[in-house]
């Protein structure tokens, strides 16, 4: 079929129904078949360029791509953390002073340092003479924030756009900086914190500057924020090797912010972390209710104790814990205190851990004073018969120091003559 006639036939084509559309097919295939035959076989496709990377860059994804895992709860990498870190700076270390040429391969040296390699290597780095200008603020900055040297890192580290540089260091710059700036400038933290993020989504990096966040919002006061930074941990790092500090710190700030005191607010907490677990429920209203009880927020802690109780199977140290908890927190309300003070006498020392041990011990002593019972007069030590009540010999150490005092006084004694 010629071209014209194709053309022809699809002008007719609407007109042909089904039948003349079949038809239409079986002809044009033909055609089109003879056009590709004369048609210029495609060129091949080919890979796009890969700049080659040295070994301190390669060595580096390496420690980020097991850092990563460590964000995702992987023990065995946190475990297996310090002996990388380890054997990529004495792998680093051996390398010509050659390779400190190159701007690629100080980044890496200084994401390295600052992603928990410390300094050594980038004393050597300085050391050769070989780093780029640009680079050389870079360099000192890092090694003044790993020396405790806040102020001149601040002023190097300051100029430094995280953005400017390849993504395996600038999410790790953003972070040191928004450690830098916290205290004197937490919004400008808060921007810094979030380029982290931005940058390094999915890492470590992003890990550990969305729990740094979540506690600077709660300082500042921003509770939307704080809420919803808190959902987004909870949600994608609760397994993090580094979660249990997250929790300590959560619980301790969630008392500061008074959800107890204020139904609403706690409403927003029991959404927060209905994002978890059961059992990860019942631990954090734990912490929260031990939190709030040293920080006296009596009723924070009965509300968070409350929580936890009905999570906690019956009979179990946690359920015990929560009644401690609550009974702890309500011997000083009139209302609660006799409910309260046979709570505390109820609960089994032997089955706490040792700082709830003290606690209990703590809580009955202030029941007493608050009843004003005399405290308990201390057991006397049973009286030794008559028999066998001698001097002890002394022990060797003892005779040998008041040898050593007699010498002494004697050399004292010549030494006055």
């Amino acid at each position: 079929m010629t071209g014209r006639k194709f053309r022809c036939a699809a002008r007719l084509a609407p007109r042909l129904g089904l039948a003349g559309l079949i038809w239409l097919a079986g002809m044009a295939g033909p055609a089109l078949a003879a056009g590709s035959k004369s048609a210029e076989p495609a060129a091949p496709i080919e890979p796009l360029p890969v700049a080659k990377r040295g070994l301190p860059v390669e060595l580096l994804r390496t420690l980020q791509l097991l850092q990563d895992r460590i964000a995702r709860g992987g023990t065995q990498a946190h475990l297996a953390q310090r002996p990388l870190l380890g054997h990529i700076e004495g792998r680093l270390t051996a390398l010509e002073p050659e390779a400190w040429g190159e701007a690629a391969n100080v980044r890496a040296a200084v994401a390295f340092a600052l992603a928990g390699g410390g300094p050594a290597l980038l004393r050597l780095v300085a050391e050769t003479g070989r780093v780029p200008e640009a680079e050389v603020p870079l360099v000192q900055g890092a090694l003044a924030y790993l020396g405790g040297q806040e102020g001149e890192a601040r002023r190097l580290l300051a100029k430094i756009d995280a953005q400017a540089v390849p993504p395996s260091l600038g999410g790790q710059l953003a972070l040191v900086q928004a450690t830098l700036v916290v205290r004197d400038d937490p919004t400008q933290a808060v921007r810094l914190l979030d380029l982290a993020r931005l940058i390094a989504p999915g890492t470590l990096v992003e890990e550990g500057a969305l729990r740094r966040e979540v506690f600077v919002l709660a300082q500042m006061g921003d509770i939307a924020r704080f809420e919803a930074l808190s959902i987004q941990y909870l949600r994608r790092f609760r397994h993090s090797v580094y979660a249990g500090n997250f929790r300590q710190r959560f619980a301790a700030a969630l008392t500061r912010l008074e959800f107890g005191n204020d139904r609403a607010r706690f409403a927003r907490l029991e959404a927060m972390l209905k994002e978890i677990e059961p059992e990860g429920r019942r631990d954090l209203y734990l912490l929260v209710a031990r939190a709030a009880l040293d920080q006296g927020r009596t009723g924070a802690a009965i509300f968070a104790a409350d929580q936890a109780e009905i999570l906690a199977p019956g009979g179990s140290v946690e359920a015990a814990r929560a009644k401690l908890y609550r009974a702890a927190a309500g011997i000083v309300a009139p209302e609660r205190f006799a409910g309260a003070l046979a709570a505390l006498r109820g609960t089994d020392r032997a089955a706490l851990p040792d700082t709830d041990a003290a606690l209990l011990d703590a809580a009955l002593a202030a029941a007493r004073q608050i009843r004003g019972d005399p405290p308990p007069a201390p057991a006397a030590p049973p009286e030794a018969p008559a028999d066998t009540k001698r001097a002890l010999p002394p022990a060797p150490a003892i005779a040998r120091a008041q040898e050593a005092i007699g010498r002494i006084d004697a050399m004292m004694q010549g030494a006055r003559r």
